[in-house]
């Protein structure tokens, strides 16, 4: 009964909707802008239940404050982050329940990318915001490479069929990434000629499993020699740790 759509937004965002078919009841993950969405919930005769937050930024947030305006729901934000029409800061260990969608979600702290950020997780999905891309990661706009290696691994703990649901469509970018870091690999040239041809029938590359993520990202492929040495060629030195090798790769894909 349950439907989650991608609902571009922006530029190249996604505001994820959880729906249930039957009811029409739809939770909102990272609403950037309200007013597409807003026509979609009229039109459709939608019935809002909750908006749940990954993080601070912008254009995950700007779209809060109309929707609440109309529709009287609960707003979950990361506890440690300020987030305007916030109702029920959540922190790790925390669980998020939506019964009209036979959904309960628990909580993970994954700072890096800003200092509070949070995922949402349960045994078939995972809301990652901008912290995990699919192939990809975010900036390190507010937090260090060792807190943002850190939450990447608590990503990769997470079962391999697990569906990763991020914050925007960087699929093909960063595949051309992983490719320049891993030449040889092939799972991810494969993934790259899919991921070209999904987006040239104006489709969406994401969700992905984390088993292909952890074929082919290389940010949660560290540990990997190949991925070593690619890392110590572009620092032109000895990486002494998984840490380290995330260090160099994340600054080579800041100027890449």
């Amino acid at each position: 009964m349950l439907e989650i759509i991608p609902f571009p937004a922006l530029k190249d965002n996604y505001i994820w909707l959880l729906k249930n078919k039957a009811s029409k009841h739809i939770a909102i993950v990272d609403p950037g802008e309200a007013g597409p969405l807003l026509k979609l919930i009229k039109t459709e005769r939608l019935n809002p239940i909750a908006i749940l937050i990954t993080h601070h930024h912008w254009d995950h947030v700007n779209g809060i404050a109309d929707i609440v305006e109309i529709h009287d729901i609960p707003v979950y934000t990361p506890k440690t982050e300020s987030v305007n029409c916030s109702t029920n800061p959540v922190d790790e260990g925390d669980k998020v329940s939506l019964p009209e969608l036979e959904l309960e979600f628990q909580l993970l702290n994954v700072p890096g990318h800003t200092s509070g950020a949070i995922a949402y997780y349960n045994d078939k999905y995972v809301f990652s915001g901008d912290t995990l891309f699919t192939a990809g990661c975010g900036r390190l706009f507010e937090g260090t490479p060792p807190q943002m290696h850190a939450s990447l691994s608590k990503f990769k703990s997470l079962p391999d069929k697990t569906l990763l649901y991020c914050g925007h469509e960087y699929t093909v970018a960063n595949l051309q990434f992983a490719q320049t870091v891993e030449p040889d690999n092939p799972a991810i040239q494969e993934r790259l000629n899919k991921a070209r041809q999904t987006r040239k029938n104006n489709q969406s590359t994401v969700p992905a499993t984390l088993a292909i993520e952890k074929q082919t990202n290389p940010f949660l492929r560290c540990e990997e020699p190949d991925v070593i040495q690619a890392a110590e060629r572009y620092a032109g030195s000895k990486l002494g740790n998984s840490t380290g090798v995330f260090g160099a790769i994340r600054k080579w894909k800041d100027n890449f």
